[in-house]
Order: C-alpha cells, then sequence, then structure tokens
C-alpha cells in the first residue's frame, strides 16, 4: 500500500479533474463503520463527515454511539455536536453543511470520507439531490402533530400516501416526525417531498464502500451495544438532558434509546421492557436502512465484517484514486 507521505499530492490531482473525490463507508447501524472509517482516514491522510442524523445533538452521545472522544483526536470529525436537541437539523440543513464540509476537506487536500447509516442524507450527497425549499412551519406541524394524536400515526400516514405515494413509501408509518416534515413540505411548497430526490450536477467522484454482516451476527451486535449503552448510563444521560429541560415531547427524544429510557423514568415502562422495544425498534431500523442499501446494488462494494475489511477495503480506495488519477475522470 502507497505511505501516507504521497497521499495529500494523490488527492490533489483528483481534485483537478473537477470532481471532488469521496469515499463514502455505508451499513447498518451497529455493523462497525465509525471504528473502520476512523482506521481509513488515518491511513489515506482523510476527515470522517458524518451522515448519521443522530450524532448532530449535542448531549446525545451514549444513545446515539457517537465516535469516542479518542477517535475524534485521532481523525478530524465534522458535524458531530453541531446542533443541541431542541434543534431540528432537515435534510436540507445537513446537505449545506455537508457539501460545505466536504469542499473545505478538499481544499486542505485531504480525502473526505461520509460515513453513517442514515441512507437519505448519503443518497442527497452522493447523488445531489435538488431538495424543495421550505422553511420550517412550526404552526403547521403542530396542527399535524395534534392531527397524528387525535387520529392516529397511520391516519396521518394514510393521507402522505394518497398526496404523495413514492415518499409514504420510504417513510415508517410510525415515523411521525418524518410524515410530518414530507407534508410540511407539500402543503408549504405544493410539491411532492419525493421531488426532493431529483438529482442536480454532479459533484463527486464518489466510491461507495458497504460494510456487511450476517443478521444474526448484526442482531447480536445490536443487543451487546445496547447492553454496553445501559450499563454506560444511558438512563442517566436521559435523566441530564431532561434536568436541563429538554422536552419528552421532543422529535430527538424519542428516537430510539430516549424515548425508551423517557417513558422507564416517567414509570411507563420497566427498564427490562424498554431494553426489549430498543431491540425491536432497532432490528425493524435496520431493516428500513436495507431498503436504501441493497446488496444487489451494483454501485457499493460490499465487504464483510472481520479483520480483513479494513485491508479490503483499503485496496478498493487505492485502485479507485489509481484509476482516477489514470484516466482523469
Amino acid at each position: 500500500m502507497p505511505s501516507n507521505s504521497n497521499l495529500p499530492s494523490q488527492t490533489e490531482a483528483l481534485s483537478q479533474t473537477g470532481l471532488i473525490p469521496l469515499v463514502v463507508i455505508l451499513g447498518s447501524t451497529a455493523v462497525g463503520k465509525s471504528e473502520l472509517a476512523v482506521r481509513l482516514a488515518e491511513r489515506f491522510t482523510g476527515e470522517i463527515v458524518s451522515a448519521d442524523s443522530r450524532t448532530f445533538y449535542r448531549g446525545m452521545d451514549i444513545g446515539t454511539a457517537k465516535p469516542s472522544l479518542e477517535d475524534r483526536s485521532r481523525v478530524p470529525h465534522h458535524l458531530i455536536d453541531v446542533a443541541d436537541p431542541d434543534e431540528v437539523w432537515s435534510l436540507a440543513i445537513f446537505q449545506r453543511e455537508a457539501v460545505g464540509a466536504i469542499q473545505q476537506i478538499d481544499k486542505r487536500h485531504h480525502l473526505p470520507f461520509l460515513v453513517g447509516g442514515t441512507g437519505q442524507f448519503i443518497r442527497a450527497i452522493t447523488e445531489g439531490w435538488r431538495i424543495p425549499p421550505a422553511k420550517p412551519n412550526p404552526q403547521l406541524r403542530t396542527v399535524l402533530s395534534h392531527w397524528a394524536e387525535a387520529q392516529s400515526p397511520i391516519e396521518l400516514h394514510s393521507k402522505l400516501a394518497s398526496l404523495d405515494p413514492q415518499a409514504a413509501k420510504g417513510i415508517d408509518p410510525s415515523n411521525v416526525r418524518r410524515t410530518i416534515r414530507a407534508l410540511e413540505v407539500i402543503f408549504s411548497t405544493g410539491r411532492k417531498f419525493s421531488d426532493q430526490k431529483r438529482r442536480g450536477n454532479r459533484q463527486y467522484d464518489p466510491l461507495l464502500l458497504g460494510l456487511t454482516c450476517p443478521r444474526p451476527e448484526l442482531y447480536q451486535r445490536i443487543d451487546d451495544r445496547i447492553a454496553s449503552m445501559i450499563n454506560s448510563g444511558l438512563i442517566e444521560e436521559v435523566q441530564r438532558l431532561l434536568d436541563q429541560g429538554y422536552s419528552p415531547q421532543l422529535p430527538t427524544m424519542s428516537a430510539i434509546g430516549y424515548g425508551e429510557m423517557v417513558a422507564t423514568i416517567q414509570g411507563k415502562i420497566s427498564l427490562d421492557d424498554a431494553i426489549g422495544l430498543m431491540k425491536r425498534r432497532t432490528r425493524i431500523f435496520v431493516r428500513r436502512q436495507a431498503n436504501w442499501f441493497k446488496t444487489s446494488d451494483p454501485g457499493i462494494h460490499w465487504v464483510k465484517t472481520g479483520e480483513h475489511a479494513a485491508g479490503e477495503m483499503a485496496a478498493l480506495i487505492t485502485a479507485w484514486r489509481t484509476s482516477i488519477t489514470q484516466t482523469g475522470r
């Protein structure tokens, strides 16, 4: 493998093609993306841009499996701890900030790594989605929230399905926040929420690397991660957020792990029941992630977890960089 000493100049050569080289490491939650990304970014003089919608928020560390401070000291990370829990980072905000971060990394002649499991966020960058401009409308959100409470999340989702079937297909009916956001865009702009998937100008030459493992092994990883979260103080983290005045009704506080701990703190469910619910919700989430990242996708190079994963991905990155340099793509 090439030594780090000549990598910045190679990255600069790639940038001169007019397209920014971008390594994307994707896959299901708990599969091991973050740790692998740090190793590869160290090896290739890279910087990491988080594409995990849960790691944006300050004070939400344990339940989001946020990269450790040690890992962040080894390799620069971007878009982590950039918002408070009562702020909402929309897809449009993420796209704007991620594009800016990637451009700055490229200007430093470092290799940008986009890392995460939020398919919508990754596709918005790699495919250059044109996201409908819709400013947040708190009043409309309140009306839609009351609608969901008075009827049901299913009824709200059915309304979305009648207006934009394609958008509804990609949103879990139980995910009220995303359903409301889709309806908000439709009512505010008069355009379908699915229009955001229209592609813009190509900005990147991406290498998509998927990390995968057999489903039983992944489920065991999930169970182990949840146990580690509980032992590391997840319930105390959630209590701290509540003590700081953050409402349990916030969208961020309904995320997997946080909603269950809130219910436990409020005495609505036992800790054991909360853990079981976390496991079930995470498994459902994994299945939805698989809809974004299919193993049959020819644009994704899939690598199995294990001791050889880092070496295999490093070889793919080296070959890709060499190809770009030689062909001038």
